[in-house]
């Protein structure tokens, strides 16, 4: 049988999004957590599907970071799961009133928060998306129009088939999650295109899809973009605490938008500090600059495209600079605009580093992996943007929802 076409899916998501702008939030969340239910009662047959996907990536010769983000175990799913109830307890973000006014001739305006309506992702090799996405997108009363890579096709219709039979059993409309089976280059096209049906589409992926999007898409977009990631350590710094944070952030799991992928460091402390970095980080190729090598032999020598790169990989380049400016001028450089942190005792140090780095977010003395809606309260995100508009940083229920003004009158008429 072939795929349902991309409009039709359109056309059905875009119905349940009309339904769901009014569903109380108590339905919402019983739809979540029937939905959790479901995932954790077909854990196995979602586990067989991945492992189907996982095979085909294997013969493929796909590469170890791409088989990390694609692999889902029974702790994942159970983590899905929770995922999906963690959402269910948050605060519904729809019909909070943002601010309110009245004006001299008497009309009452107030600002409220209300669903952007269907909400398109499209995503590479990252099942858990799915239901993340799903959680998000229903919660904050918005249909979830989903589009996963060929790469995770077996498991995202796994996850989607739990969903979709959670949301119909407690009565909300199972279109509320929509996934495109279609894992052609033309559907992905199409999918870009639906102005008649998509609010807001958020790309997750490498630069290719984001490439992608910005030539393609007519329909509007949040980007979520790459993360070259950077930790500059001040002269000031704690040593020992700004070597746990670099550690952390490059290698407890590098394949991520958050990791660290960039080290600058202060020319005061360069040569206690970085032979100290290549002892505790054996298993990381280290490319830098000629002070770099000149402390760090093993190190080698990185190119411009080494720091621009968003390597997602067991890599890290590095950069000996003079002074905070020269820190602050090489981060705002090289940055991609996602998360930035800065290591030093000096609150002016900080105040400069947080006021002058442009990025979604600026940490001080904290590791980059905390840039996470999760870590941030949020719940499950559905990805990380990098633009200024219409949202920045991890994006949570808030961030799904737009504005609608209701103004009260008592027949006022414009002179």
């Amino acid at each position: 049988m072939d795929p349902t076409p991309v409009p039709e899916l359109g056309r059905r998501a875009k119905a349940a999004s009309r339904l769901l702008a009014t569903t109380p939030t108590v339905l919402k969340n019983d739809a979540l957590n029937a939905a959790a239910d479901l995932l954790l009662s077909r854990a196995e047959e979602i586990l067989e599907a991945n492992s189907a996907d996982l095979a085909r990536a294997r013969d493929g010769g796909v590469s170890a970071t791409v088989i990390d983000r694609l692999r889902l175990t029974a702790a994942k799913v159970e983590g899905m799961a929770g995922g999906l109830r963690q959402v269910a307890s948050l605060a519904d973000p729809v019909g909070e009133i943002i601010d309110g006014w009245t004006r001299p001739n008497g009309l009452r305006i107030r600002r409220v928060r209300v669903p952007l309506g269907v909400v398109a992702i499209i995503y590479e090799n990252r099942p858990n998306v799915t239901s993340d996405a799903a959680a998000l997108c229903v919660k904050s009363g918005n249909a979830a129009f989903l589009r996963g890579s060929s790469g995770a096709i077996d498991s995202n219709r796994g996850i989607v088939s739990a969903l979709r039979e959670g949301f119909d059993k407690v009565g909300l409309p199972g279109d509320a999650v929509v996934l495109v089976e279609d894992t052609s280059r033309d559907a992905a096209l199409e999918f870009m295109r639906q102005r008649e049906f998509v609010d807001c589409l958020i790309p997750r992926g490498g630069p290719s899809l984001i490439r992608s999007i910005l030539d393609n898409a007519t329909v509007p977009y949040v980007i979520d973009g790459d993360g070259n990631c950077h930790v500059y350590v001040d002269a000031s710094a704690d040593l020992d605490m700004a070597l746990d944070i670099v550690v952390n952030a490059k290698t407890q799991r590098p394949s991520v938008c958050n990791a660290a992928e960039s080290l600058v460091v202060h020319e005061a402390i360069a040569d206690r500090f970085l032979p100290a970095v290549a002892q505790a980080m054996p298993e990381v190729e280290l490319v830098g600059d000629e002070e770099t090598r000149r402390v760090v032999p093993r190190a080698g020598a990185a190119t411009d495209e080494d720091y621009r790169a968003e390597f997602l990989d067991l890599k890290m380049s590095i950069r000996v600079v003079q002074s905070l400016d020269a820190a602050i001028e090489h981060v705002n450089e090289y940055s991609t605009g996602h998360s930035e942190a800065i290591i030093t005792r000096d609150l002016d140090a900080a105040t400069r580093f947080t006021d002058e780095v442009d990025a979604a977010a600026v940490l001080v003395n904290a590791s980059t992996r905390f840039v996470d809606g999760e870590e941030f309260g949020f719940g499950a995100e559905i990805g990380i943007s990098t633009q200024k508009l219409h949202a920045r940083g991890p994006m949570g229920l808030a961030q799904l929802t737009t504005a609608k003004y209701i103004v009260v009158g008592e027949g006022q008429v414009r002179a």
